[in-house]
């Protein structure tokens, strides 16, 4: 065998081994990529309650700030105002989203006909989102399954919202 045909084997098995380890690269990127959205959709979730109170404890407080504004005090404190005020608009906004989306997902799971997508939407929205939180114990007594079972279907229930948070890019191709 001659030089350039070994010269050109060892090339082509290089780029093979490079073609392999960036597809394989490609793939981690997009499970790290579906794990984050999986665990937004989650923090979302846990995090329901409190950007719902955060909203209306700025509602009570808007008063006051407007009143403030239309002293045209400190440009600081105008530009506090208006980031105030941003950040409740958006809060407001994500939570009117994410109630949404769960109610989105009640009704696919209501149309699903399955005991068990009808038990994950409760779970999730007893969990989450109803103004009486219940614990995992509590929801696994009221529904006669295991709490493990319970964990399983808030990650099952969680992959779902995040296809509807997030749309395609919450999707796994495999």
């Amino acid at each position: 065998m001659d030089n350039t045909a070994l010269i050109d084997q060892i090339a082509k098995a290089a780029a093979q081994v490079a073609l392999e380890y960036l597809d394989k690269e490609k793939q981690r990127r997009q499970k790290v990529k579906r794990d984050q959205r999986l665990r937004n959709t989650k923090l979302l979730l846990k995090n329901y309650r409190s950007f719902v109170a955060h909203c209306e404890e700025l509602q009570d407080k808007m008063t006051a700030i407007q009143e403030a504004e239309t002293l045209n005090e400190l440009h600081s404190e105008e530009y506090a105002i208006e980031s105030i005020s941003r950040s409740k608009k958006r809060t407001m906004v994500m939570t009117r989203f994410i109630q949404q989306m769960v109610e989105v997902y009640g009704r696919m799971c209501e149309a699903s006909g399955s005991p068990e997508d009808g038990r994950r939407h409760k779970i999730i929205y007893a969990l989450y989102i109803s103004e009486e939180k219940k614990t995992v114990e509590e929801l696994a007594e009221f529904h006669k399954v295991e709490v493990r079972t319970i964990y399983n279907d808030i990650n099952n229930a969680a992959k779902t919202l995040s296809i509807l948070v997030f749309g395609v890019d919450g999707l796994q191709f495999d």
